[in-house]
């Protein structure tokens, strides 16, 4: 997948979810998808739990997680 194609994949919608990133044709928000990757959840896991998302499906929501954060700066709270 190129750089930018997630923007083929994420939709912001304000009338779904509140305007968070889902993955397009879907109620499945970005945020989910990361969320359980992070958990430790395998790719595999995802596509059978979602059967309405393709591993490029996946694959966007990674993308765009990336570039949002990259887009973004981030500082760690102190402690």
């Amino acid at each position: 997948m190129q750089s930018r194609e997630w923007m083929d994949r994420i939709v912001i919608d304000p009338k779904r979810h509140g305007g968070e990133p889902c993955i397009k044709g879907t109620r499945i928000p970005v945020s989910i998808i990361i969320g359980t990757i992070a958990d430790g959840d395998t790719p595999e896991i995802l596509l059978r739990a979602y059967p309405s998302l393709s591993p490029e499906d996946l694959q966007a929501a990674l993308k765009y997680a990336a570039e949002a954060v990259r887009e973004n700066l981030l500082l760690p709270l102190g402690e």
